[in-house]
């Protein structure tokens, strides 16, 4: 029994301290000492939501898919992306962006196998981000993730956590990462419903000011003012 007892204690304790999220490197590598590690982005914007059945956007190739939609204010030469779920016990992030959903379910112990999406728009211009605007807009795939090792374990022991990293290609019009609306879309790859607190962090390796996140667009617009 009490060796039980400290096999459950020693996993809990092992999970708590996976959970434990550490700097967002970009693509950019440097040797310090033997090892190569990842430059830590310059700017990283977080943001702190709550997702649960039934509050889904869009049905999308089966699946049930959420949005945060994301202002980029000027060119950036890279973008990153990662989401983990659920929320790190005690987690702070400066600046974080969080939404009344999550203040209401922040003590909450679900959490789900993460599936993130970089999308964006062909809106370059503020005045265009409208229900109706957002709704007829052209959505691009940019690029995606489902699992990544680089990010903490979740409290399940499984790697389910996502990362990405996107480049710009400044010389093709369609790959590019201009100014404009982006969004991160999520899901969770395995067949199930969307259901937990998540950190989600958009991050770049110069310095933005004025990016903006939401998970609704009245909420992305009020960061504007």
């Amino acid at each position: 029994m009490l060796t039980t007892v400290v096999s459950l204690c020693l996993l809990f304790a092992m999970n708590a301290e996976a959970q434990k999220l550490g700097n967002f490197g970009s693509s950019i590598e440097k040797k310090v000492g033997p090892k190569t590690i990842k430059v830590p982005y310059t700017d990283v914007v977080s943001y702190l939501g709550y997702a649960a059945p039934g509050n889904e956007d869009e049905t999308r190739d089966g699946k049930k898919f959420y949005y945060i939609y994301v202002w980029i204010p000027a060119v950036a030469p890279e973008l990153g992306l990662r989401m983990m779920s659920p929320v790190p016990k005690g987690f702070k992030a400066k600046g974080a962006t969080v939404s009344a959903e999550y203040t209401a379910n922040a003590s909450s112990k679900d959490f789900f196998d993460t599936y993130i999406t970089l999308e964006r728009s062909d809106i370059i211009s503020k005045d265009n981000i409208t229900e109706e605007g957002v709704k007829s807009a052209k959505w691009v795939i940019l690029e995606r993730n489902d699992d990544s090792n680089e990010m903490p374990k979740q409290p399940s022991g499984s790697s389910y956590n996502s990362l990405l990293r996107y480049k710009s290609e400044a010389s093709n019009p369609a790959k590019a990462l201009t100014a404009g609306l982006y969004r991160i879309g999520f899901t969770t790859y395995k067949t199930g419903e969307v259901h937990g607190t998540f950190l989600a962090e958009v991050a770049a390796p110069v310095k933005l000011p004025g990016v903006a996140v939401g998970k609704t667009l009245e909420e992305l617009k009020a960061q504007f003012k």
